[in-house]
């Protein structure tokens, strides 16, 4: 009776504790996720405060919103595009940088250093670096690899992909760092295995490092992923908000701003975006989740 009674106690306790936490994520995630989802069936007027329910009217007009459509390629093209890049270039930088060559400790600290500036820093950099009469520009020119100069930033051919660029730039020294760590934890003997077998450089890269580094991959790709599909505040200060030049810089979560916040007043379709998106993100990771599952290698 006493321990029944003791063991109700510290249920109670940690509960308690607890209860804070859960207070804020239902009030702050899970109602907000209830509201944006009640949102998408209606026609929403923020400043007459109507909701008018309109069933699936606003998921019929996304079929048919060709700027909606143009977004959702954006974004999963850069999506693609970064991820991928990002994901490799860390794998590869924090294979070189934990083997025994010189000065790794300081590539290492060097390379970390964009990760420490703002988003909005290091959009306002590539802008000036990509500028017509920028340092990019005239690098190219100094080696004749363009024989005029490139409006990187009204070209609609290389808007997006200098976004890309810098996106890969910023983050793939965070991914790096996660990488070493893991690679610092990796058993000598496997490697040590690995060359009594004859193994050489690239074998053991393939057949030992990339296995045993799959569930920091899986953990990657799943914010990466996350991260590149809800791209917002570089588009918007890119493109002044407009997700031009043509549309090239416009993503979902750029779109789902200028709906909610824009002259359209239609707050009931951004919701409709939101949901989409987050369907996209979900169905996405599900799918990244599930083959990445394989248990560690030792």
């Amino acid at each position: 009776m006493f321990r029944l009674k003791r063991r109700k106690q510290e249920w109670l306790q940690g509960y308690l504790f607890v209860a804070p936490s859960i207070i804020i994520l239902g009030i702050f995630i899970c109602l907000a996720v209830l509201f944006v989802i009640y949102l998408s069936f209606h026609r929403v007027n923020l400043f007459q405060n109507t909701y008018e329910f309109v069933g699936l009217e606003n998921f019929i007009r996304l079929r048919l919103d060709h700027t909606a459509m143009r977004a959702i390629r954006n974004t999963l093209t850069f999506s693609a595009v970064v991820v991928t890049a990002q994901t490799m270039l860390a794998l590869i930088l924090a294979y070189v940088l934990s083997s025994n060559i010189r000065g790794r400790k300081l590539f290492r600290s060097v390379l970390f250093l964009p990760t420490l500036t703002s988003s909005a820093a290091l959009t306002l950099i590539f802008m000036f670096m990509f500028n017509i009469q920028g340092p990019v520009n005239n690098m190219l020119l100094d080696v004749d690899i363009l024989s005029e100069r490139i409006n990187f930033l009204q070209n609609t051919r290389f808007t997006l992909p200098v976004i890309m660029v810098m996106n890969i730039w910023s983050t793939v020294p965070f991914y790096m760092t996660l990488y070493i760590a893991s690679l610092v934890d990796m058993p000598s003997n496997l490697y040590e295995a690995a060359s009594i077998d004859g193994a050489n450089v690239v074998q053991k890269f393939f057949r030992i490092t990339v296995p045993y580094l799959r569930p920091i991959t899986t953990f990657v790709l799943l914010t990466g992923i996350i991260g590149t599909l809800q791209m917002f505040d570089q588009a918007y200060i890119f493109s002044d908000g407009s997700g031009g030049p043509a549309n090239s810089t416009l993503t979902i979560a750029l779109l789902v701003y200028r709906y909610a916040f824009g002259p359209q007043n239609a707050m009931g379709y951004a919701a409709t975006l939101a949901v989409i998106l987050a369907l996209i993100i979900l169905t996405i990771s599900l799918i990244v989740n599930r083959i990445n599952k394989e248990e560690r290698v030792y």
